[in-house]
């Protein structure tokens, strides 16, 4: 299907209703951890749903002058773990944003934690990703942060669908699937003990599609990254590995250039693109409704070495 075509062709019968009712989910959730946490942080890298979610906070804690403008500030910082290996651009996007709005933001550096010893890498070029679990729990001990807000979908991978809104975490930073309260008649558990903590998700109902669609109807700023562009591409293993100085091609590969788009935004040594022309949010709209392979099965290399792979890291401290 031509991602170009016309949104409102395509889908005359489309109800955005439902998106009123997600949004109102998720304010009240983003209100019920800004009253039972002392110390709380939005989880921000500068990715759509962290945008979405930053969206949400703004409506929820500001006021509304006109447009996207809002005034005042949020109850908490932003939290952005940096492995060193994200996307140049999502960085300066990431700036831009926060000083756009005036807000806080809080860095854990994985290169910090590299110097302290706490993460030590096989080789060089070794995907940082999963090494980001330390420099979080770090910057939660420094900080005393007591809840973060993360941006996670139940549609994004199966550890994900298996966790509460309000998901406890032990003393080490430790996810246990089997000691979750069920969240009946949305009455959350915000119990903690010292040391411990919380990660809250408000979009946790949400669809990559419900992102999408609220990303338009909001005319929400992304990175460049998200929309169509040509960049130096290596197929690998059923992926579109971008070009980069952690991903060289290895012996015997071909560099070819593709028109590419990525559906999510990461380290670079595990996040590929995908081929794609779509160059507006109504047209990863068109896009996303063909799909049938999640965002993280279709752009994820670290995720594709084992079904459990997540559900091992978010037990460890993973996001």
């Amino acid at each position: 299907m031509n991602a170009r075509v016309n949104l409102d062709t395509l889908l005359p019968e489309l109800d955005h209703r439902h998106l009123d009712w997600l949004e109102e989910e998720a304010i009240f959730i983003l209100r019920e951890v800004a009253a039972s946490f002392e110390r709380p942080a939005l989880l921000f890298s500068g990715g759509k749903d962290s945008c979405v979610v930053l969206r949400l906070a703004e409506k929820a804690f500001k006021t509304r002058i006109s447009g996207n403008d809002f005034k005042g500030k949020l109850p908490f910082p932003l939290l952005h773990v940096d492995t060193g290996h994200n996307f140049p651009e999502v960085i300066t996007f990431r700036d831009q944003r926060v000083a756009e709005m005036g807000e806080r933001l809080v860095i854990g550096h994985l290169e910090d934690s590299m110097k302290r010893g706490t993460v030590r890498l096989a080789h060089p070029l070794e995907s940082r990703n999963g090494h980001q679990t330390v420099t979080l729990l770090e910057a939660i001990e420094e900080h005393r942060f007591d809840c973060l807000i993360g941006g996670a979908r139940r549609d994004e991978e199966k550890a994900r669908a298996k966790e509460r809104i309000f998901s406890h975490r032990d003393s080490f930073g430790q996810w246990q699937p089997k000691e979750q309260r069920p969240e009946l008649w949305t009455l959350f558990n915000t119990r903690h003990r010292p040391g411990e903590h919380f990660r809250s998700f408000p979009i946790s109902n949400w669809t990559e599609l419900d992102v999408w669609l609220y990303l338009a109807r909001e005319d929400i700023p992304l990175p460049p990254l998200y929309y169509a562009h040509q960049r130096p591409v290596i197929r690998r293993k059923g992926l579109l590995v971008p070009l980069t100085a952690v991903t060289p091609p290895e012996a015997g590969e071909t560099v070819e250039t593709a028109t590419v788009r990525f559906r999510t935004v990461g380290d670079m040594t595990c996040t590929c693109p995908v081929e794609s022309d779509a160059q507006t949010a109504a047209d990863i709209v068109a896009e996303t409704l063909t799909v049938t392979v999640s965002e993280r099965g279709a752009t994820r290399m670290d995720d594709r070495t084992s079904e459990a792979s997540m559900e091992r890291r978010k037990k460890e401290g993973y996001f």
